[in-house]
């Protein structure tokens, strides 16, 4: 201070001068202390003048945050990104850190929680105008494709587009490279060594970043793999940080695959997602993956079969995407391709369903996935790094921002042009769909639930007018109504509507989705495909569905009054028993809900007749005898539960049937409320796992215990009453002498084991259980025929090995199972049940035990499956029962709770769990 100080007054007054004033023999006299006070005015005025001017300077750079300043990611998290994986919170932590700081361009829109309690948001983007704007933006959007009641307010509309990060958990280079291009759009100039394309972006289009689709399973993986790793990441493949363990982040909480789940929205964070989407109908969605370490990155156009019903215009633009992009990776000398292995044709997928309602949509893959952690050595012997695997994923997500800036104005009309069509003049044959309630509230209702999640409008009953296709309305009698039947597959006339019956018009918004998701069977342009070929909700939701050619109007958008479901007593007598129907998900949810309040609950075994009404086998007795010690809370909890599952319970006075068994028979079944366990852990599908996991503790809230398979060996089995083993990969390890030994003796003490998909291969010959494999016969004919053969028959052309090996393949076809309804694994199901078969399962029939579905020459209905595949699934097993001891062991070649969303097989599992073995 004192150098400083002595400085300044040097600069004042001269360096002699001051020498001279401060020297120890100075005298002070009057011109002296004159001189000192002007010295001292002079100092004081040249201090104020340094203070104002460091006041100024510093107002003038400290601008409000919202302008200026952006914190980096590394400035945040305290690392570079591609150092390390970052946890979800930490990444949502950076968004909201960046809106706060530029409010009037960020904008932070929370949408629900996890499961696990996780939140999750999108982070919107775009300038200051737009931003000012936003919701008028947004609306408009909506209002031009008709959902959403008004006109626009402004003549043109801003493109909106929307970029999805970190469906799959353990692809976690998304959720860093969001963190990438939120700063490089935010800050163009420090965030982006393209600053004026990333200002082109933002001037000319809404974008909406959702950092994180599945967070649960996102900090699965990641916390995991911050626990394995050092100081230095280690890149040897064989290492443990690239063995992630069972179950691994890819999945949801419940080990779902959010990926596939866009339609169904079976999962909770896809339920809550959808409903966001829905408020903004992008123009342009892109969904980013990983995939094998050793695969070059991935990005549009997508590989065939495409979906008959994508649009020229969305056909196109793939290739446009491909070009832009390719254009940041040639740029660079990075690796990539196209047009190989993910088509759009599954309706399921984030690049599907939104291109199934008008965006542009696709899919993008880096190679890395689980595997890659911060560095692997790959096949080639170059090092995969997170930091590559950021930089490929930020460029594909700039050069598809870039492109919707570029053709903003083509993408929002033919967008528009989309929904216009779909109100006007709709695709496909079908104009109208009439599915008949026939009395099962809950099939109806499942349904009813699948389209509002979707928003498909529809209606109830028929109106007094209908209008043919093409043609002014005009009135049309019942019998004059003709349309295709689902179930016989034949065209027929005289379809009546019933007041309770619903009909879906197909001139609305959501037409082509609603096409496509009851389309009878999908048109396949390519036999090499990427997931399931057919998915038809009639056939999934088991409900007498026709398609109509002519447009038919519903009467009525609000349902027909329907019976309580606790119905009251008006004769104030108290019931001897109530009665359910057994015919869908909701009776079973009253089971489980009945059971676990310990009331014994009675079903019948063959059909009965009862004060005029008929009842089904299956039918649910709740009896007040055998509940006689719960008095009068008998009633209050049945009707409780009853109203619980939005069940119809009937009360009757005698347990006297007019026709069948009387509630005492011993063809009434007294059930039990089963202690169930689960074969969960390494070598068991995650997802087949989780499927049964969240039936159980969701869907019908029963207790399951989850048991490790490595642990079936040793565990006291008599715990339990029923054993599931969802299908998994080594049951041949698993289930060795002692093991089966084990399980064999626990079923004949009066166990019930029951064997999904791979399980039940696993089970197959082995000693004591009857399930066989068919003798192949192919194969013994060509051991027949190999002597009339030429040496050069069996040569086969190597470019076409792929399609030659989906010959014995049918990768999730629909078939009719040729049903015993008088068995309880088929109660409530009818004469048949329509299954997705996704394995050439090659079961012979039951010598001994009940073949309770099985497949017949024909019982094929829709979607891909191989010439080989085909004749395999002839005369087979579908499900099965053997008796062994005092117990059963029930066979499931085909998974009825695939994804959660084939609605009929809910029962029939409920049948599996509840039922057999009674």
């Amino acid at each position: 201070m004192q150098k400083y100080g002595e400085n300044l007054h040097a600069q004042h007054f001269g360096q002699k001068n001051f020498k001279k004033f401060s020297s120890a023999r100075f005298k002070p006299t009057f011109d002296g202390f004159i001189f000192l006070v002007i010295y001292f005015i002079i100092c004081m005025l040249r201090s104020l003048l340094v203070v104002g001017l460091c006041c100024l300077n510093f107002f003038s750079n400290a601008q409000p945050t919202s302008t200026n300043t952006v914190t980096s990611p590394q400035e945040f998290l305290g690392y570079r990104i591609g150092e390390r994986y970052t946890p979800h919170h930490r990444v949502l932590a950076y968004a909201e850190q960046v809106a706060r700081q530029v409010p009037g361009r960020v904008r932070v829109i929370p949408y629900g929680t996890t499961y696990e309690g996780r939140p999750l948001a999108i982070v919107v983007v775009a300038s200051e105008a737009n931003m000012n704007r936003l919701e008028e933006i947004r609306t408009d959007n909506l209002k031009r494709i008709g959902m959403a009641e008004g006109n626009p307010a402004s003549a043109t509309q801003t493109p909106i587009a929307w970029l999805s990060y970190n469906v799959h958990g353990n692809e976690a280079v998304s959720s860093e490279t969001f963190m990438e291009v939120l700063y490089g759009l935010v800050d163009p100039q420090k965030g982006s060594d393209q600053p004026a394309v990333m200002q082109k972006i933002l001037n000319s289009t809404v974008v909406i970043l959702d950092p994180d689709l599945n967070p649960d399973g996102h900090d699965r993986y990641v916390n995991w793999y911050n626990q394995m790793q050092g100081r230095v990441a280690d890149p040897t493949p064989f290492a443990r940080e690239h063995n992630e363990p069972w179950p691994g982040g890819r999945y949801t909480h419940y080990y779902f695959d959010p990926n596939r789940d866009w339609a169904w929205q079976t999962q909770e964070v896809t339920q809550q997602r959808m409903a966001m989407y829905h408020r903004w109908m992008p123009h342009v969605h892109g969904d980013f993956h990983e995939m094998g370490v050793e695969s070059p990155y991935y990005f549009a156009p997508s590989a065939k079969p495409y979906h008959e019903d994508i649009t020229p215009f969305q056909r196109d633009f793939q290739n446009v995407i491909g070009q832009y992009c390719s254009r940041y990776f040639d740029r660079n000398g990075w690796l990539y391709y196209t047009r190989e292995r993910f088509d759009l044709f599954y309706p399921s997928y984030g690049d599907t369903w939104p291109t199934y309602n008008g965006a542009i949509a696709m899919t993008y893959e880096q190679g890395g996935n689980t595997r890659a952690g911060l560095a692997i050595t790959k096949a080639d012997g170059d090092t995969l790094t997170l930091r590559q695997r950021i930089d490929h994923h930020t460029a594909a997500s700039i050069a598809t921002l870039e492109s919707v800036a570029d053709r903003g104005t083509d993408i929002v009309k033919a967008f528009g042009e989309f929904y216009d069509k779909a109100r006007t003049s709709p695709i496909g044959a079908y104009k109208s769909y009439v599915i008949k309630a026939n009395g099962d509230a809950g099939r109806m209702n499942a349904l009813r639930q699948l389209l509002d999640k979707n928003q498909i409008r529809y209606g109830y009953g028929r109106a007094a007018a209908a209008a043919t296709t093409g043609k002014s309305r005009g009135n049309t009698n019942a019998g004059g109504l003709s349309g295709f039947n689902y179930f016989t597959q034949k065209t027929e006339s005289g379809v009546a509507v019933a007041p309770e019956d619903l009909v879906i018009s197909a001139y609305q918004p959501k037409s082509t989705l609603l096409k496509i998701l009851f389309e009878p069977k999908s048109a396949l342009e390519d036999s090499v495909t990427y997931d399931i070929t057919a998915w038809s909700l009639p056939y999934a939701f088991g409900l007498t569905t026709y398609g109509l050619t002519t447009r038919l109007e519903p009467a009525s958008t609000v349902a027909p009054a329907s019976v309580p479901a606790s119905t009251s007593q008006t004769t104030g007598a108290t019931p001897y028993a109530y009665l359910v129907r057994w015919q869908s998900m909701p009776s079973a949810q009253l089971l489980a809900g009945l059971l676990k309040q310990k009331l014994k609950v009675r079903a019948a075994e063959k059909p009965f007749e009862l004060g005029g009404q008929s009842y089904p086998a299956g039918t649910l007795l709740i009896t007040r005898a055998g509940n006689e010690r719960l008095g009068a809370r008998f009633d209050q909890i049945v009707q409780a539960e009853a109203q619980k599952a939005n069940v119809t319970l009937t009360p009757v006075q005698t347990g006297f049937v007019t026709k069948g068994s009387d509630f005492g028979s011993d063809f009434v079944m007294a059930l039990k409320a089963p202690r169930v366990g689960v074969v969960v852990g390494e070598g068991m599908s995650p997802t087949a796992s989780g499927e049964v996991w969240h039936y159980f503790d969701q869907e019908l809230q029963y207790p399951s215990t989850l048991i490790t398979g490595n642990d079936l060996a040793s565990i006291d089995l008599s715990k339990l009453d029923v054993l599931v083993m969802p299908t998994g990969y080594t049951y041949g390890r698993i289930l060795n002498d002692k093991t089966l030994s084990a399980l064999k003796t626990w079923v004949q003490a009066g166990g019930k084991l029951i064997a999904l998909e791979r399980a039940a291969d696993a089970l197959a010959g082995k000693d004591g259980f009857e399930l066989k494999e068919k003798p192949d016969k192919e194969k013994d004919a060509k051991k027949d025929d190999k002597t009339k053969k030429s040496a050069t028959d069996s040569v086969k052309t190597y470019a076409d090995r792929e399609r030659d090996a989906v010959s014995d393949e049918t990768p999730g076809s629909i078939y009719r199972i040729t049903l015993d309804a008088t068995h309880p694994l088929a109660f409530g199901l009818g004469n048949s049940y329509y299954a997705i078969v996704q394995d050439a399962h090659n079961f012979e029939l039951l010598k001994d035990g009940w073949n309770v579905g099985y497949l017949k020459d024909d019982n094929y209905v829709a979607g891909f499956a191989g010439s080989n595949a085909k004749e395999k699934l002839k005369n087979t097993l579908s499900m099965g029962v053997q008796s062994l001891g005092r117990g059963s062991v029930v066979y499931l070649a085909d998974n009825p709770l695939f994804r959660g969303f084939w609605y009929s097989g809910k029962l029939l599992f409920a049948n599996a769990v509840f039922m057999v073995g009674n």
